[in-house]
């Protein structure tokens, strides 16, 4: 389904263009049911023309078939001229050609550089790419239209190949970070934040949990900064546009009928919009913000937001929407400058805002990071035994807080099963990095699986539990 330019460089290759567009279609031949099917127009010089038959090469590879008609097809591709005004009209008849034979339609080749323009004439458009982006243009064939998968074929599965259990799987959200905290050299190693398209998050996310992912673990270096670097961008996701913005990325993959774990959450006052979505029991009741500490005077040498009471009272809020919120955080001890009183501070703020996890490390001089030249280091046994005494703290904020998870049905997903009962994990643990559950005697579950049972002791970090009948 080639379609020549009019434009003077096009015209010598007309010929070659509709012969290489019948036989590619005749060469797919009627396959199976379910087979996707890609339209092609392509418009322009013999450049465009290699584009076109390296983007149907990529395509017939993946198990797509290219439709000789509109009507056949799952979405057209329009590969755009731009060299011309003359040039450009025609593209845009072309664009408006296809959407009138199909509807779904994604433009690329040198005309997309104007997509304002294209989008104006076309809002419909499901996905406009410059010249030479051919995996651009491959990834929105995939959103529109993902690829069959051959289980006799294929040596590499739908959701890919992952290094944790079948049962759950990081899903990372975006790259890099905009935040320039003293202690960290992330954007020197990194860059700063990069967000991918929320439909390409969907996408992924939704392989993984067809091929039996219970647990999607959210991760990014800021997750709740995603989407700012490509402002909130709308893609297209089952018919209807869906923002890069953490709260409809988190109202989406809610739906997914998955467990649903937020990493790295930096408490932007947007957050407090998220919490409503935990308490429906979309996402899980968790967010895991590193605070890195309470005092407003190292919190600014940290580089970092300085208002820890103000956090505090919005950690009571957040539970009084959603009670069963449970708080992982990260801290550090002996920062440069940090003073006795600096540390009794964060002892008395952890008390306040009752984290129910929480990680603490002594500070180390990272090689380029800026704090590395401020004044007032620390002794190494100083931090040490602020260390032990902050462990100890947490430690009995969280005996407490499990304490009052005696007596209650939880949900529990489980992560291992041997001859003495199963290993799990409530929705308020993160795997390897918080408490268990564990069900003594329980042999009859596997992993992976979600069953309900009694919470009947707890100790420090860990929980005790008996399956409910």
């Amino acid at each position: 389904m080639t379609k020549p330019s009019t434009n003077a460089a096009a015209k010598a290759n007309a010929k070659v263009r509709r012969a290489a567009g019948g036989s590619t279609a005749a060469g797919g031949g009627a396959k199976a049911k379910g087979v996707p099917k890609v339209g092609f127009v392509s418009l322009g010089c013999p450049k465009a023309l290699v584009d076109s038959e390296r983007i149907i090469t990529k395509l017939r590879s993946e198990g797509y078939e290219i439709a000789a008609n509109y009507d056949g097809a799952d979405v057209v591709v329009v590969n755009t001229c731009g060299f011309l005004d003359s040039a450009k009209q025609e593209s845009l008849d072309a664009i408006g050609e296809a959407m009138a034979g199909n509807g779904r339609v994604i433009v690329t080749g040198c005309f997309g550089v104007e997509e304002g323009r294209i989008r104006e004439a076309h809002p419909g458009v499901l996905a406009v790419t410059g010249p030479h982006q051919y995996e651009q243009v491959v990834d929105a064939v995939h959103d529109a239209v993902p690829p069959l998968h051959d289980p006799y074929v294929d040596l590499v599965p739908p959701e890919g190949l992952h290094l944790t259990p079948r049962h759950y799987a990081y899903l990372k959200i975006s790259e890099g970070c905009n935040n320039r905290c003293s202690f960290c050299i992330i954007p020197a190693l990194r860059g700063d934040l990069v967000s991918r398209p929320a439909n390409h998050v969907m996408t992924e996310a939704e392989k993984l949990v067809k091929a039996g992912v219970k647990e999607l673990l959210v991760i990014s270096q800021d997750t709740s900064a995603y989407g700012l670097d490509i402002k909130y961008a709308e893609s297209p996701w089952k018919g209807v546009p869906l923002k890069a913005r953490f709260l409809d990325l988190s109202r989406a993959l809610g739906d997914l009928g998955a467990w649903v774990r937020m990493h790295y959450v930096y408490p932007y006052p947007h957050v407090d919009d998220v919490i409503p979505l935990m308490a429906e029991g979309k996402i899980l009741p968790y967010l895991d913000i590193p605070f890195q500490h309470a005092s407003a005077r190292v919190l600014k040498a940290m580089r970092r937001p300085a208002s820890q009471e103000k956090t505090a009272e919005r950690i009571r809020r957040w539970r009084d929407v959603c009670p069963d919120l449970a708080i992982r955080s990260t801290f550090i001890v002996g920062f440069p400058g940090e003073t006795e009183d600096d540390f009794n501070q964060l002892l008395d703020w952890l008390g306040d805002a009752r984290i129910n996890r929480a990680g603490c490390f002594k500070y180390e001089a990272v090689e380029g990071a800026v704090a590395n030249g401020l004044e007032g280091a620390v002794p190494e046994e100083v931090k040490e035994e602020r260390w032990h005494r902050f462990m100890a703290r947490q430690k009995e904020i969280s005996a407490s807080l499990l304490a009052e998870k005696v007596g209650r049905v939880i949900d529990v997903l489980i992560d291992e099963v041997d001859e003495d009962g199963a290993l799990g994990r409530s929705k308020w643990d993160a795997p390897e990095i918080d408490g268990s559950v564990f069900l003594n005697g329980e042999t009859g579950v596997m992993p992976g699986d979600i069953v309900q049972a009694k919470v009947i002791e707890a100790d420090d970090y860990d929980l005790w539990a008996e399956r409910c009948s």
